[in-house]
């Protein structure tokens, strides 16, 4: 049984962690060249109990009320909703998983994460999210996880729902609601991947009666869904065809797809099999008509035509996210309110990750790489404890030689705001790093 492709980071992560935690924040970094173009970010640590080992995944959106919702990991714990208020620079819990299900299991039987993209009901503002498993030990079954439940927080009441659990022993990874037929549809993640056999199943759920209707395995790990402008909803299936599903006609369609009139290359990374399928950033216009795609380990974007015709959607190779980069990792793309489409993508230069930004604007001749995060607020959370001694799960931070602070690892979540503000997940402490509307 392969090791999912989030197990295999954090354990790198955790390696790294132990091999850099006596650098700190203040080590220099010593690294050739140094970027040179910067974008500048203010850091937020998000609530500490609530990411005990400083890790995070792709649960931040948006509300109605401008504040951003904000999902936790607490290995073998718990996890939980968080509410930041950019204008005030606070954050809050408002929702404890365990609390909301009624449950207090601990080890792999705990709800350890809230690991889908989040989302926003267009209808209510309510915040639609599910929560998934997290790291079993030498132990411990995967039978011991019970399953993921979707959850929908209102942020007038205060109020959560929670909805059954869809498929026994899975996690929930992505929660995409269409309130206007009453419907969301749920991606989950059983973590035996890749391969044949139940790995993301994708379903229907009625918000009404709480029920499911199973449409496929898609096999296709992290598979996010997206509803286009006539409510059909799409999901990556393992080896490149795309799922459509139509709620009008409830007919579920295979597509094949091509990028610039031909059939996807191995080069693009979006139509892998076993053994190494790139996990695929998924997001949608505004309008709903265009879906932009990005494979972990690539380096360019991708677009589909959502009012195309037939059982092929076509692509197109919109452009090269970092020019001249060697090996990148991108685990965090969004399409904002403006249209605009964003990758917090990172760069590796001799054994240093660089957090680059990258946006791409519809009608531009490609995207363009604005330059390496800067946080310019280095002591926005504690990094030592009284003694002087660094924190564990604290060393996500360094300052290079120049003197400018950066982050260590890879991304894995970003959000534009209605105000043209750009928000980025970074881990060790899990925290946001704001940056600021960009020309």
């Amino acid at each position: 049984m392969k090791a999912s492709w989030t197990y295999l980071y954090c354990t790198l992560a955790c390696v790294v962690q132990l091999i850099s935690t006596h650098l700190g924040p203040t080590c220099l970094w010593s690294a050739e060249p140094l970027p040179s173009r910067w974008v500048a970010a203010k850091a937020y640590v998000i609530p500490k109990e609530t990411a005990t080992e400083g890790e995070g995944y792709f649960a931040i959106i948006e509300g109605h009320n401008r504040r951003l919702y904000i999902g936790t990991h607490a290995n073998a714990v718990n996890s939980w909703l968080v509410e930041f208020d950019p204008a005030a620079e606070k954050m809050r819990v408002v929702v404890d998983a365990h609390q909301a299900i009624g449950t207090d299991a601990k080890g792999f039987a705990a709800q350890s994460k809230i690991h889908t993209r989040n989302n926003v009901g267009q209808l209510t503002g309510q915040i639609y999210f599910g929560t998934k498993q997290g790291y079993p030990t030498a132990t411990e079954k995967r039978e011991d996880y019970p399953g993921g439940y979707p959850m929908v927080y209102d942020p007038q009441t205060g109020k959560t729902k929670v909805f059954p659990i869809p498929v026994p022993h899975h996690g929930i990874n992505s929660i995409t609601p269409d309130e206007s037929r009453g419907l969301a549809y749920i991606s989950t993640c059983s973590d035996h991947r890749p391969g044949p056999g139940e790995n993301a199943i994708f379903l229907v759920l009625d918000l009404k009666t709480g029920k499911y209707k199973e449409l496929i395995d898609t096999e296709h790990f992290y598979g996010f869904i997206v509803v286009d402008y006539l409510g059909r909803a799409y999901h990556p299936i393992l080896g490149g065809d795309i799922a459509r599903y139509d709620p009008n006609s409830g007919r579920l369609d295979r597509l094949k797809q091509t990028i610039d009139g031909q059939p996807p290359t191995a080069a693009t990374r979006l139509a892998l099999t076993d053994p190494s399928p790139d996990p695929i950033n998924w997001d949608i216009s505004p309008d709903g008509k265009t879906l932009y795609a990005q494979p972990m380990s690539g380096n360019a974007l991708y677009a589909y035509d959502l009012t195309a015709e037939g059982n092929m959607l076509p692509g197109r190779t919109v452009g090269t996210l970092i020019p001249n980069a060697k090996t990148v990792d991108c685990r965090a793309m969004c399409v904002g309110p403006s249209g605009t489409a964003w990758c917090a993508i990172t760069e590796v230069v001799q054994g240093v990750n660089y957090l680059h930004l990258v946006r791409y604007r519809p009608g531009e001749a490609a995207p363009i790489d604005l330059g390496v995060v800067e946080v310019l607020n280095p002591s926005f959370t504690e990094f030592t404890d009284a003694s002087g001694k660094p924190l564990p799960f604290h060393a996500g931070f360094f300052k290079l030689e120049n003197g400018k602070m950066t982050t260590r690892y890879v991304i894995l979540g970003v959000c534009e705001t209605k105000d043209g503000s750009v928000n980025i997940l970074a881990l060790h402490p899990y925290s946001v790093l704001r940056v600021p509307p960009q020309p």
